[in-house]
């Protein structure tokens, strides 16, 4: 680690030298075997990636039938409480009947 730092501080010329030299020799060799690696790491990510998108899509899907299935629940239980606790059919036999009995027709 000394020469590094020494060579970096200008106190040796020749240090310095080689190490240009030897990073320009070692470079192509690096860049041919982290290549591959980084291409791999890649590779690995953007399979987590498309994964994690499927499993975003699932929960939304989830997550979406799920507020669907409680507002419908919610819509019932309001027309439940608006028709005095009727269902809906009994409610409009009611009017009609209540309709039918005001006509002066009958």
């Amino acid at each position: 680690m000394a020469i590094l730092e020494d060579a970096f501080k200008g106190g040796n010329l020749a240090t310095g030298l080689a190490f240009g030299v030897g990073a320009a020799f070692l470079a192509p060799l690096a860049v041919s075997v982290l290549r591959p690696v980084s291409k791999a790491v890649l590779k690995a990510g953007l399979v987590a990636y498309d994964q994690g998108r499927v499993a975003v899509a699932e929960m939304n899907e989830i997550t979406s039938d799920l507020v669907a299935e409680a507002r419908t629940e919610m819509a019932e239980a309001t027309r439940e409480t608006d028709n005095g606790g009727r269902s809906e059919t009994g409610a409009r036999r009611a009017r009609k009947t209540e309709a039918a009995e005001k006509s002066p027709g009958s």
